[in-house]
């Protein structure tokens, strides 16, 4: 039984004198795998294109993680250094306000091995714009300000130099002369 796009198919055959056979192939049996088939295309693999591709996506997200990583390390340290820093401050403001009685004048010295120095100072304070008359009536009081600083200085990641200042206020009693 042929049909008409058979018969023709054959006629032209026949006239070469080649005998006309049709072979009808099942969807996914093994003869139907051609280079045009979907069974085909998805048997063959990567191309090198596409795995040279991934293999670039792959570097850059790589080096992408490495960077982060590296920089979240650095922070962390630089995280730790300031730390220490305040640490360092906040222990001497306490020390140095903590003096009975507290007297006007400085020290300095260093912690952590040296790394990290630091300068205290006492001195009077008086508070921005104050009239003169207040400060000479001030000056009757049996009581003064004097202002507790502490500077802190530190080396940097980059090698510079990096600080930190805190002060505070104390109330103290003048010394009878």
């Amino acid at each position: 039984m042929r049909t008409e796009a058979h018969a023709g198919a054959c006629r032209h055959s026949r006239e070469g004198g080649n005998p006309c056979i049709h072979v009808a192939l099942r969807r996914g049996s093994p003869l139907s795998r051609g280079r045009g088939s979907p069974a085909a295309r998805a048997s063959r693999g990567f191309s090198l294109l596409e795995v040279l591709v991934a293999f670039v996506i792959l570097a850059l997200v790589g080096t992408t993680l490495s960077r982060l990583y590296s920089q979240s390390l650095r922070n962390a340290g630089s995280a730790e250094e300031w730390s220490l820093a305040v640490l360092v401050a906040e222990g001497q403001l306490a020390a140095a306000a903590s003096v009975v009685p507290l007297k006007e004048g400085s020290n300095a010295g260093s912690a952590d091995d040296g790394r990290i120095q630091w300068t205290t100072r006492v001195e009077p304070y008086v508070a921005p714009n104050t009239s003169p008359d207040l400060l000479n009536a001030s000056a009757q009081l049996p009581s003064t300000l004097l202002r507790v600083s502490v500077d802190v200085s530190f080396p940097g990641d980059s090698g510079a130099p990096r600080s930190i200042a805190l002060s505070t206020v104390k109330l103290v009693r003048k010394e009878l002369k």
